[in-house]
């Protein structure tokens, strides 16, 4: 059973909504340890001193702010501690906004929110006021002495909640250099009605489900292979320098072989299947297909 993470209150104007945290997310990464190569003893990392290449203890350790290079302000835990925000427990309601107003770069980590002992009746006026009013609430809650910036929304009958970044921690898109090209071009009315025929043909509802991680699925399965004393060859890899092909060649190649009018390959990649998760990733395949043939098109 999932542990809460955090317990308190929502605050609404004058009312308060006891309820618990909990994460709604569980990344899945395959973690490695580091090895001695030739006896296979795990490393330890130690705090080795830049100047008398000593070690140094936890207990004469500080942190210092780099202002300039090798150049430091330190600061101590009780400058620190006296700048932490009070944990109030509480979130904090500023203000309800549109959905379709925040942009998703500005989302961070997602939780589920539950109503704690004697909130069920207020969790659920303000979970049935939101759904009615369309909107998503924007607050600010302290979780593990930093203060968050936060939105809350009803999702599938429950209020959930996400950490969201400050505006000053998103990058401008108007300072990537090559996005500068893109007001010396301009897509004209058939390339576009064909790029929208594609969209519309690779279409779907979606389903998370349908989509894994293969590349952490093969990891595991290659360690699983190794641990079973399996001597696994590795292939090596050659990169081929990225082409870029003629861009109608690609999109009318790629539409005739989502559509199954093509060559045999995009017969094969039209075919229905019964696995809904295969439909995608083939024609995905089918559209990846097209475009390299396409690209061989332009070269020749």
């Amino acid at each position: 059973m999932p542990r809460a993470i955090w317990s308190g209150a929502i605050s609404f104007g004058l009312v308060n909504v006891p309820v618990k945290l909990y994460s709604a997310t569980a990344p899945k990464t395959v973690r490695f340890n580091q090895l001695h190569a030739e006896d296979g003893g795990r490393l330890r990392q130690k705090r080795i001193c830049s100047i008398d290449g000593e070690e140094v203890p936890y207990d004469q350790i500080v942190k210092g702010y780099e202002i300039a290079p090798d150049h430091y302000v330190v600061i101590t835990q009780e400058e620190l501690d006296a700048l932490d925000p009070r944990a109030t427990k509480t979130i904090d309601i500023e203000e309800f906004v549109d959905l379709a107003e925040i942009d998703p770069v500005y989302y961070d980590s997602a939780y589920h929110i539950a109503p704690a002992t004697g909130g069920a009746k207020a969790y659920q006026l303000l979970l049935s006021a939101m759904e009615e009013a369309g909107k998503v609430a924007i607050g600010r809650f302290v979780l593990r002495t930093r203060q968050q910036l936060c939105a809350l929304r009803p999702a599938d009958g429950v209020l959930t909640l996400s950490t969201m970044l400050y505006g000053d921690e998103v990058n401008a898109p108007d300072r990537i250099d090559e996005l500068e090209a893109l007001g010396d071009v301009e897509a004209n009315e058939r390339e576009v009605a064909m790029a929208r025929q594609l969209i519309d043909s690779l279409s779907a509802p979606f389903e998370p489900q349908k989509f894994r991680d293969d590349y952490r699925e093969r990891v595991l399965a290659l360690i699983e292979r190794k641990a079973a004393g399996e001597e696994v060859a590795v292939q090596p890899i050659a990169e081929r320098p990225a082409e870029v092909p003629d861009l109608m060649a690609a999109l009318e190649a790629s539409l005739a072989t989502v559509r199954g009018d093509g060559d045999g390959e995009g017969d094969q990649a039209a075919e229905p299947v019964a696995d809904g998760a295969a439909a995608p990733r083939r024609r995905r395949r089918a559209a990846a297909r097209a475009s390299r043939r396409a690209a061989a098109k332009s070269r020749g």
